[in-house]
């Protein structure tokens, strides 16, 4: 029988990419509000997998980036 500090830790670990993620969706400056309102539901609604599709494929498209000045 697993322990409940185990159990835990099987359910726990594999969220931290989600919550990490609706965090930064909703605290950084984010190019189209429509692209960060479609990842949150994504990240929301497919807990585990959508985190870390989130910090694969989206992350660097909606993050603001600073321009330079010429």
């Amino acid at each position: 029988m697993l322990k409940w500090s185990l159990l835990i830790l099987i359910f726990l670990i594999p969220m931290i990419p989600t919550f990490w993620a609706i965090i930064e969706l909703m605290t950084k400056e984010i190019n189209s509000i429509y692209g960060k309102f479609i990842w949150l539901l994504f990240v929301i609604f497919i807990p585990c997998i959508g985190g870390l599709c989130y910090f694969l494929f989206g992350r660097k498209r909606l993050l603001k980036t600073p321009k330079a000045h010429v």
